[in-house]
């Protein structure tokens, strides 16, 4: 992922069928550093999440079809019924380690690559 003035790579387990993403990071005790899980949709769509059964506090970045963020949850509450809307035409959610993002400085319209968004080759290319 990268972004005026930053970049960052995580180090993600796809959940891409839906009882993979109705799993998520649920019961989980850790997650490494720079560890996450993106969620793939088949097509864009209108996302909500929860925290029920999560352990940890999470992150949850939402992007668009083309791998740019649209939205960052901040700190989800472990356990929390709530429910987080990511918004509208969301093709992938990336899941990681609570204030991750903040701390990394992660903002709305960081680009994300990954197969998922039509990248044959999800690594930046040096300049």
């Amino acid at each position: 992922m990268r972004w005026d003035g930053g970049s960052v790579r995580f180090n993600v387990e796809i959940a891409d069928t839906f009882e993979d993403r109705a799993r998520g990071l649920m019961f989980r005790e850790s997650l490494p550093r720079y560890g996450g899980m993106l969620f793939i949709y088949e097509k864009p769509l209108s996302v909500s999440f929860w925290m029920k059964n999560t352990l940890i506090p999470l992150d949850m970045i939402f992007l668009d079809r083309h791998g740019v963020v649209q939205n960052i949850h901040e700190n989800a509450v472990p356990g929390s019924l709530e429910t987080i809307p990511g918004g509208d035409d969301i093709l992938a959610v990336l899941e990681v380690n609570g204030g991750l993002s903040t701390k990394l400085g992660v903002p709305v319209g960081a680009e994300m690559r990954h197969t998922a968004f039509g990248d044959s080759d999800p690594i930046w290319p040096c300049n």
